[in-house]
């Protein structure tokens, strides 16, 4: 289901996970829960899943936490995009 804009509609507030990608380094996880507890104060690091790619060389981190609005959505999704050191974000 969809709207006017093309986007899914969601129904806020709600589980919302997101993946972010980038090269594996020893601080890359703590910098992207650093920029996420920037637009999720209430991020609950328990439930951050880490996966290294098959030869090491990336990392996938998925952050499960509470959407409140698609301005956060999009806020959140921005700083992410533009950060040099991740390479993926869905």
């Amino acid at each position: 289901m969809g709207n006017d804009d093309g986007k899914p509609t969601l129904e806020f507030p709600c589980d919302f996970p997101i993946k972010v990608m980038g090269e594996a380094a020893p601080d890359f996880v703590l910098h992207v829960i650093e920029i996420v507890r920037r637009h999720v104060v209430d991020l609950d690091e328990t439930r951050v899943q880490t996966r290294a790619s098959s030869k090491g060389r990336y990392v996938s981190v998925t952050l499960p936490f509470t959407a409140r609005s698609r301005g956060q959505l999009d806020a959140l999704y921005t700083e992410l995009s533009s950060d040099p050191r991740i390479s993926i974000v869905l």
